[in-house]
This record gives structure tokens, sequence and C-alpha cells, in this order.
């Protein structure tokens, strides 16, 4: 419980409840992923990580690939921030990281593991500022499709200055070298970890990790469309949850 009441100590006039009026919403209509992709375009520009467009919105051709999810983070039900989260395996290897470090992505996939690739992590950049949980509820994700999806590896993509706050906080490791993501003038780093391995640990310091499977079903179902991503996947998540018992 030792960790529990550190995490809750970096915000002490806070909610001990992280995800108090937090929703998360698949964007699936037009006007969702515009939306998203308006704050990825001010966030980006604000830090100096892309150049001025008449678009004013930033998108890639992983966006409409069937085995990605973009997710809006909203407070209060306002957009805060946003994420979108690559399910790697097998014949599935669309996104950023398994394209810039398919040296080391791919024998991972060749050999049958399974890889969660959160990439496109923004934030609005007035809002995040009233809301210091938001990294840590936006992240949150990443180790909700790691549960649903029953990955072996959880990536991050991440600028070198906070390299360190990812190995400490979430345990994760150095993978590949900082590398230029596409789209973008400031380069970042491939990140790492055994989902199995470090799970318990992440979760006994920081509870509201943990999800339900009520929750990563909802999250992950598109709307109209059941076990609408590779069936095989869901499936061995499914058998993974029979065998547990959890």
């Amino acid at each position: 419980m030792r960790a529990t009441a550190k995490v809750t100590a970096l915000f002490p006039e806070r909610s001990s409840d992280p995800l108090e009026f937090v929703d998360y919403r698949l964007a699936e209509t037009p006007e969702e992923k515009d939306e998203i992709y308006r704050l990825r375009y001010r966030a980006y520009l604000r830090e100096g990580a892309i150049l001025p467009s008449e678009s004013q919105r930033v998108t890639d051709r992983y966006d409409d690939e069937p085995n990605n999810f973009t997710f809006g983070v909203y407070y209060r039900d306002e957009l805060y921030s946003s994420i979108r989260i690559s399910v790697l395996r097998g014949e599935w290897r669309g996104s950023p990281s398994s394209e810039m470090f398919a040296d080391l992505l791919h024998p991972e996939l060749d050999s049958g593991k399974t890889i969660i690739d959160p990439t496109r992590f923004v934030a609005d950049p007035d809002k995040a500022r009233v809301f210091p949980e938001l990294p840590y509820v936006t992240v949150r994700l990443g180790y909700v499709a790691c549960g649903h999806f029953n990955a072996d590896i959880g990536l991050a993509n991440v600028r070198p200055e906070h390299r360190a706050f990812y190995r400490k906080v979430f345990l994760q490791k150095p993978l590949g070298e900082p590398k230029l993501f596409p789209g973008l003038i400031k380069p970042v780093g491939l990140m790492a970890a055994d989902y199995r391995e470090i799970r318990d640990r992440v979760f006994q310091r920081f509870p509201f990790m943990r999800s339900s499977a009520f929750e990563r079903r909802m999250l992950f179902q598109r709307s109209g469309e059941r076990h609408a991503f590779p069936r095989e996947v869901v499936t061995s998540f499914e058998r993974a949850l029979a065998v547990s018992g959890s």
C-alpha cells in the first residue's frame, strides 16, 4: 500500500480517483476524428514538433487502418487529450513504430507475439495545466489495450527528454534510438516493456490503471461491429480469461 499512498501524495488536494469525470470515447465519426486531428495540430504546434499548415490538422494513413483505435479523453465532457492504440499481431503490422523500428519489432511479430503500440499522444495545451493526472489517465488506455488483446509487449514512442519518466513510472526500457516520426520535426525513441512482467507492479503503484473485462470490451468494440478486429486476437484474450478465471 506504500506505493498507492505515494501516488496519491502527488496531488493531495485532488480526488483520490483520477478517473472521476473522465470519459474515453473511440473516435468513429468524421466529426469525432476531425476534432482529434485539430487537437493534434494545436498540441504539436505549441511544442514545436511540427511546422504550421493551412489544414491545421494532423492525420496519417494509420488512422484508417483496421488495427488502429483513436481515442479522445474527455474530462467533464470536454476533449482534453487523445491517443491512438495500434494492435500489432501476425499480418497486422500497420503502425508508426512497426515501420520505424521494423528490425526490432518484426522478429517479435514473426514469433507470434502481440504488441500494443500507443502513438499520437497529445493533450490540449491549456486544459492539461488544470488536470495534472491527464498523462496517467491517457496512457492508461495502453494498459487497457494490453489486457484486452492479451499483449506480450507494450511500447511507447517518446522524446529523449521523457525517457526517464517512462522508465521510472511505467517501467519501460529504451529499445530503439530516436528517429523522426512521420510528419514531426522532433525525434522520438522507442521504449518497451514485457506487459506480463511489469503489469502487477504498475497496478500496485497505480490501482486506477486496472480495468474490467466489461470496460475493455466496450472500448474496443466499434459501433455496429462485434469482434470486428481480427477474431483470433479477441479469441486468444477470451481464452486467457477463461484459463485464469479473472
